[in-house]
């Protein structure tokens, strides 16, 4: 996570092709935009949404996602704002269950980290598992996306 414009800039500099930030920082959309990097700053309500697209962000982070009121705030956001992506972080599980909840409500997309990759699997070296997880957390959102593509 990148929570500072001169950090941004270290990134863009080692030619990353996107972003992620925990908060909202307009020092770092500046910097960003002017290198048509994508960015997607952590917000924790409507008003920060609205404050990050107003600032260039195509893609808006939840964070964290399952405190910030889960898959009803993504609903209820979309609800007056339907042209807004949003990405929850943080709550989301690489399960059916779960995806299909976020998905459901209108989420663009999702991050997943240590729910994702377990951390057990990497100190063990057993990264054989962690691909396969990785691959079916990958179709099972693809398959998720084509029951509940995002309307605008």
């Amino acid at each position: 996570s990148v929570i500072d414009a001169p950090t941004a800039i270290l990134y863009a500099q080692l030619d990353s092709n996107f972003i992620v930030s925990p908060l909202l920082n307009e020092e770092m959309a500046y910097v960003l935009n002017r290198r048509k990097i994508l960015w997607s700053p952590g917000c924790g309500s409507v008003s920060e949404i609205s404050k990050a697209e107003s600032l260039g962000a195509e893609i808006v982070k939840i964070f964290p996602g399952s405190q910030v009121g889960g898959p009803k705030f993504v609903s209820a956001v979309r609800g007056p704002m339907p042209w807004t992506n949003i990405m929850p972080t943080g709550g989301v599980e690489p399960t059916e269950a779960n995806l299909t909840e976020w998905f459901k409500a209108g989420t663009f997309c999702v991050g997943m980290g240590s729910q994702l990759i377990k951390s057990a699997l990497v100190k063990d070296g057993n990264f054989k598992q962690v691909e396969q997880d990785v691959r079916d957390a990958v179709a099972l959102v693809k398959k998720l996306r084509e029951l509940y593509p995002v309307k605008v």
